[in-house]
This record gives structure tokens, C-alpha cells and sequence, in this order.
């Protein structure tokens, strides 16, 4: 069984997770519709809105934030 390096309480969560920070919802950029994303998404990852049907590329700084392209 692998170690783990932190108790569960010391684990960087949200924004402390910077690039490798996963998201499970987006509001698309153009029509503001709120997206579930069942799996998951991040850092260099193609989405595509279910209502207006534009895909973006997932853009997570180093500090956390979501930002979402046009692809």
C-alpha cells in the first residue's frame, strides 16, 4: 500500500491544488448555460458546452483559476 504524504486534513484542496486542480461544472463563456462534467476536467482538457455546442480548452493557472478558450 502506497504511503500517502499528507493526513487527510493537510491535503491541498481547490485553488492550493493549482495546475492539477480538477473542476466538475463550467459556465460556458458564450451563452453563461451551467455544464456538469460527470468526470471531471482540467489543465489542457477539450469541453464542450451541451447548449450552444462550443468547445473550449480547460487553461488553470498556476494559482487555481479556470479560464476557458475557444478551441
Amino acid at each position: 500500500m502506497p504511503i500517502d504524504q499528507y493526513d487527510d486534513d493537510d491535503k491541498p484542496q481547490g485553488e492550493d491544488l493549482g495546475r492539477d486542480r480538477r473542476f466538475k461544472d463550467f459556465d460556458c463563456p458564450e451563452c453563461n448555460a451551467n455544464n456538469p462534467w460527470d468526470d471531471g476536467f482540467g489543465d489542457g482538457d477539450e469541453i464542450r458546452c451541451f447548449y450552444c455546442g462550443l468547445e473550449f480548452k480547460a487553461d488553470v493557472s498556476d494559482s487555481g483559476k479556470l479560464r476557458l478558450k475557444e478551441a
